[in-house]
């Protein structure tokens, strides 16, 4: 199996990698040259983290120069799907970006497209040849870690569907629902719910799929709090943190993967992706 980690920290496979130069040019334009001596007949995987819409380009370069040495199949993985949560249109003037990005990485051609816990089921559903890896295991590693009998938080409705399947996986854990509401047009969030009287301090693990800001999990926090929870942790698949940490103050720990990034934060623990 041939690999070329668009990211040299960011290596995923067991596999051996193409070796390779990239940069980008004064102008923005991103660049590769791929060493040639590699058997342009085996399958060669792309992986790549999107945490900007330039390394959507640098993918689009190398497709098209493995391309043009002879190699006739390419595979993508690219964990963190970037618009995945723009998947519907909210106010009149908004673009659907899940779209935007589907259409180019679909116009490329591979012949698989792996992504690591997608926000919702549209991503994968525009995707062609998609292949979903879930946060089953992901989860099944943080309590393991946590080494607690904990309660699984869903904090909206969306995140549901997800985390009963994470349950059953698990092997049946309680889960408790939560809620809150978002000003689609400030974003503004307010009404954190939870569904259960009294938690009785229960030591409790908020799942999700990305956190950006954080806003949603400091709320639910504070809520849960009021509940009588006991330790609170959180475990997202990709982590942003575009606001840094000081607001999570209730939390014990932060689990995420190096889906999007490495981060080194003592509230933090990474876990490594492998495929």
């Amino acid at each position: 199996m041939l690999v070329l980690n668009l990211d040299p920290a960011f290596a995923p496979l067991n596999a051996t990698e193409i070796v390779f130069k990239s940069f980008t040019f004064y102008g923005g334009e991103p660049h590769i040259k791929i060493e040639p001596g590699f058997d342009v007949s085996e399958a060669v995987t792309i992986t790549h983290r999107l945490d900007s819409f330039n390394r959507l380009g640098e993918i689009c370069v190398a497709v098209d120069a493995l391309k043009r040495m002879g190699v006739q199949k390419i595979n993508l993985f690219i964990p963190y799907f970037p618009g995945a949560r723009q998947d519907r249109i909210m106010i009149p003037g908004e673009p659907l970006t899940v779209k935007v990005y589907a259409d180019i990485i679909n116009a490329m051609g591979f012949a698989e497209v792996t992504v690591f816990d997608p926000h919702s089921e549209v991503a994968p559903a525009l995707i062609n040849n998609c292949k979903i890896v879930p946060n089953y295991e992901f989860i099944a590693e943080v309590i393991k870690a946590i080494g607690t009998d904990v309660k699984l938080i869903s904090p909206d409705g969306g995140a549901l569907k997800k985390i009963y399947k994470v349950s059953e996986y698990l092997g049946g854990r309680e889960v408790v629902e939560c809620s809150k509401s978002r000003d689609v047009k400030t974003g503004r969030l307010s009404g954190f719910k939870v569904y259960e009287h009294d938690l009785a301090g229960a030591d409790c693990l908020i799942v999700d799929d990305i956190c950006d800001g954080g806003g949603t999990f400091a709320g639910l926090a504070e809520e849960l709090k009021r509940k009588n929870a006991g330790r609170l942790y959180l475990a997202v698949s990709h982590g942003i943190f575009s606001k840094g940490f000081e607001m999570f103050g209730d939390l014990e720990k932060i689990f995420t993967t190096n889906s999007f990034s490495d981060i080194e934060n003592d509230k933090v623990q990474q876990v490594k992706i492998r495929l």
